[in-house]
């Protein structure tokens, strides 16, 4: 990790904040000293490494720690969701060095690397995202201002695992069947009870998880990223999965509307889901 011989002072307003997501006033005085994130050995989390599907895509977590590097871009996440539960359970701190990953073990350590600028940080991840298309990881808000790209919103990055206690020959993490290892979620009950009337009709599924706590943790995330869902955004639990959606919508065109409409905001189209 580089050194900084001149500490930067973190600004406190923010017009050039990326989505205008920055801490406002509540930006310690000084980012830089705030330090890297120490790996240390700790037990997986028992649900967050199940696999979970959001948007139309299925994620695999790896259940084991092993090497790992790749490149790809970050993105970094603020204030709207400072004090926010994390698919950890823990709540998310925009000050302290962590990260969210969609499949490295929760929790883990890794080292991110940006090559424009030769500058490297040690984040632990305990969170899932970034799930726009294209991005490899969200770091907190500090991470990224160690980084120099607050102001840019995301970067090209190398991240690369960090196994505590074993130095290792970090290489790309093996290809896994999503297909096979999916079909190890929990299914809905054979001949489940008759749905209620404000669980029936047209709905936009936006994901769906085995654990709820990952689950509350996407649908508060969806929350703040489409303000506009207000009380179309609901969780409905069918057995152990439990399917973050929008609706009921009185047509299919309707709903397929709304799916367009996120496809333009998130980069991607969610499925559409008919009881």
């Amino acid at each position: 990790m580089p050194t900084f011989s001149t500490p930067a002072q973190a600004p406190k307003r923010g017009g050039g904040y990326y989505q205008d997501d920055g801490p406002g006033d509540s930006a310690p005085e000084n980012l830089d000293a705030i330090p890297d994130a120490v790996p240390r050995m700790e037990p997986l989390h028992r649900y967050a490494n199940n696999p979970y599907s959001v948007l139309g895509r299925d994620y695999v977590p790896l259940r084991t720690r092993q090497p790992y590097r790749e490149r790809g871009v970050a993105s970094w996440y603020g204030r709207k969701f400072h004090g926010q539960k994390t698919s950890s359970g823990e709540r998310y701190d925009m000050f302290g060095m962590t990260a969210a990953h969609p499949t490295l073990p929760i929790p883990s350590y890794v080292r991110v690397t940006n090559p424009a600028n030769g500058k490297s940080v040690v984040v632990r991840v305990n969170d899932r995202g970034p799930f726009h298309s294209g991005r490899l990881i969200d770091l907190s808000y500090t991470a990224a201002w160690k980084l120099g790209y607050i102001g840019n919103g995301s970067t090209p990055v190398e991240v690369e695992a960090i196994q505590p206690g074993v130095e290792t020959v970090v290489a790309r993490a093996p290809a896994e069947d999503p297909i096979a290892r999916f079909a190890s979620l929990p299914e809905p009950p054979a001949a489940p009870a008759p749905l209620p009337a404000e669980s029936r009709g047209t709905f936009v599924q936006l994901g769906a998880f085995g654990n709820p706590d990952n689950a509350e943790a996407f649908r508060a995330h969806v929350a703040r990223e489409l303000d506009w869902a207000g009380d179309l955004l609901r969780t409905q639990v069918a057995g152990n999965l439990h399917r973050v959606q929008l609706g009921p919508f009185a047509s299919r065109a309707e709903a397929d509307g709304v799916a367009e409409k996120i496809r333009i905001a998130l980069g991607v189209k969610p499925a559409i889901v008919v009881r």
